[in-house]
């Protein structure tokens, strides 16, 4: 992208997705880290986001008191530091501007950044004094403005933990900073600066209730909290002309910051995450967007809950298409040559399956009851009939012909009485004979090969008898042993074809037994990472909490030391409750999908029986296999 594009425009007071915007989004299949900036109007957003695009220009910058930033403008760029990542930068519109009169406005942009973000960064001038922290007020708002889970009950227990579960990491940057840092006359850092902005007061009272919730609130909402002061790029009379000044004009102690902040954005800033710990692609962000926006013109509360599970529907869907193209591309070739015989056709079977299956599970996530992965393997098996039918009618279709040509001379034969004198019948036989044999050293039939000659022979069965009756050459005896010898050649041609089909079923066979291993193991192992990136999640929220508890026994804050202690208690409940649903839900899965097998181990089993009984035709039995798959 050579330079950002509006991706929610404000009109009015009213927001609506920028349909290029989300068009743009669709085709990037890379996963994404997102990173927004928020804040106070004219406080120099855009600047930061130029730099972490690595570019001079870009987002918007003015040097008047009017905002020049309306909705949320993207930017999206390879990431400096993670291979084949998109670092997905969103401007926002900056809060508090009079010209708009509608805070709400403002609160729907915040939310909106918080939302879609992995790091938020919030931009601020001056110091942050209380108030500062006062006008970061929209924080206070957000358990109105954001719901975590569907359900309603218990909706205020929790929200705190579960917001900072699934809130982006917090960096607040302070522009034109111009005091020591320093407490008591001892140095610190920025996040200790950050950290001393935000402890609590001990006391009650409405006064310091006011000071103290909008620090809970940070404290709570993101536990992960990083600070930047930057003094000011150059002198006031030139503030006007920022934008096009060059980097050695701005003063050294803020190009060091800056370049600092930029190093730890593309360091720390992880890839964005939805509930469950699955990691974003563009795309799929897209679909976030559409969502959110969509759910807050209507008047509604965004649901992360929901918004991820309407974003799993359509996602898991593309990975049934996803799938099911992999797998015909897969066949491609191998139908190029059709016809060809089971083993060929099975091996790229088997593979192709696996590789769509393997396509599916890349990219699905959130398929609790299996239904996604479920219309991947209908869908393959239909397919799968199909090429198999078409190998099958490709085939009969090859040996037919073949048949035809080798056997025109005998027909003109017949036609012109060639047979029909003493001897004619073992000169039939030796053409015969010479036409099978013929017939058998061509490569390349494929599955029908036996099959089509064995019908070939009853065909000309009658002809064969006809013109053995009428050779007087023959002694009665004679004509008897000669009917024998053919009878048993077409006994053994009847054997050759069944063979030949228990052959095909017996591969069939193998294919479901070895294509059920398969999808179990997959959906172990895909079971297996989403376990794993929901322990990820808890684990970081839980040590974050912790790290939290500490610092306010530290500060001698023992009450709500206590409460944060209780939470975490309720946090590993939860987790483990959590966890032992989601088992049980994947046993079941699991117990579900082993008893599907088992009963098409016994539809082929009873099929199997119906192959071996000979007043059943073998090819039929094949045919209904294959719709067993």
């Amino acid at each position: 992208m050579d330079s950002p594009m509006c991706l929610v425009k404000n009109a009015d007071g009213e927001l609506c997705v920028e349909p290029e915007a989300i068009d743009y989004l669709m085709g990037l299949k890379q996963k994404v880290v997102v990173v927004s900036v928020v804040g106070l109007y004219r406080t120099g957003k855009s600047y930061l986001m130029n730099k972490l695009a690595q570019k001079r220009s870009g987002f918007a910058l003015g040097a008047t008191i009017q905002s020049k930033t309306k909705g949320i403008w993207m930017w999206c760029v390879p990431h400096p530091e993670k291979t084949d990542h998109t670092l997905v930068l969103l401007d926002t519109e900056g809060l508090g501007d009079v010209e708009k009169g509608d805070s709400k406005n403002d609160a729907w942009i915040f939310s909106l950044a918080i939302l879609l973000s992995s790091t938020l960064v919030y931009n601020s001038r001056g110091t942050i004094d209380n108030d500062a922290v006062e006008k970061l007020q929209y924080v206070n708002e957000l358990t109105e403005m954001i719901k975590v889970k569907s359900s309603t009950d218990n909706e205020e227990e929790g929200e705190g933990t579960q917001f900072a579960q699934f809130f982006p990491n917090f960096v607040w940057t302070v522009r034109d900073f111009t005091l020591k840092l320093e407490i008591d006359g001892r140095v610190i850092t920025p996040d200790q600066y950050l950290e001393n902005s935000l402890q609590l007061k001990k006391g009650y009272g409405k006064k310091m209730n006011d000071y103290n919730v909008p620090r809970e609130c940070i404290r709570n909402f993101f536990p992960s909290r990083k600070c930047f002061v930057f003094p000011s790029p150059t002198t006031p009379d030139n503030m006007h002309r920022l934008d096009s000044m060059d980097e050695a004009e701005l003063s050294e102690r803020f190009r060091e910051v800056a370049d600092t902040f930029c190093r730890f954005i593309f360091q720390e800033s992880r890839m964005k995450t939805v509930i469950g710990g699955h990691t974003l692609t563009g795309e799929m962000l897209g679909h976030l967007v559409t969502t959110y926006v969509e759910t807050i013109a209507k008047g509604n509360v965004p649901c992360l809950e929901n918004a991820v599970l309407a974003m799993a529907k359509i996602e898991n869907q593309a990975a049934v298409d996803e799938g099911l193209a992999v797998y015909q591309k897969g066949m491609d070739d191998v139908k190029a040559l059709f016809p060809v015989d089971i083993n060929q056709l099975s091996e790229n079977h088997l593979r192709s399956e696996t590789q769509a299956t393997q396509a599916f599970m890349k990219r699905s996530f959130k398929d609790e009851n299996g239904e996604f992965l479920k219309a991947l393997v209908e869908a393959i098996s239909n397919h799968t009939a199909d090429l198999f039918k078409q190998n099958k009618d490709a085939s009969e279709k090859k040996c037919k012909a073949l048949l035809e040509k080798l056997s025109a001379l005998m027909d003109q034969g017949m036609k012109a009485g060639t047979y029909a004198t003493p001897g004619g019948y073992e000169l039939y036989c030796n053409h015969h004979d010479n036409i099978v044999a013929q017939y058998r050293a061509e490569p390349n039939k494929g599955v029908r090969a036996e099959e089509v000659l064995e019908q070939f022979l009853k065909d000309k069965s009658a002809e064969s008898n006809s013109i053995l009756q009428a050779d007087k050459q023959l002694t009665e005896n004679e004509k008897k042993i000669q009917a024998e010898k053919k009878k048993t050649a077409e006994l053994e041609q009847e054997k050759a074809a069944l063979n030949e089909q228990k052959a095909e079923m017996e591969r069939t066979i193998e294919n479901i037994g070895r294509g059920q291993e398969k999808y179990l193991k997959e959906m172990k192992e895909k079971m297996e990472e989403e376990r794993n990136q929901q322990q990820q999640e808890f684990n970081r929220t839980l040590e974050r909490r912790m790290q939290e508890q500490k610092d306010l026994l530290e500060k001698g804050h023992k009450e709500k030391a206590e409460l944060i202690r209780q939470e975490i208690e309720e946090i590993k409940k939860n987790n483990q409750l959590e966890r032992d649903a989601n088992t049980q839900n994947q046993k079941a899965l699991l117990d579900d999908y082993k008893q599907q097998a088992e009963e098409q181990s016994k539809k082929i089993e009873a099929l199997m029986s119906a192959l071996n009984n000979k007043s059943q035709a073998p090819v039929q039995v094949v045919e209904r296999l294959c719709m067993v798959m």
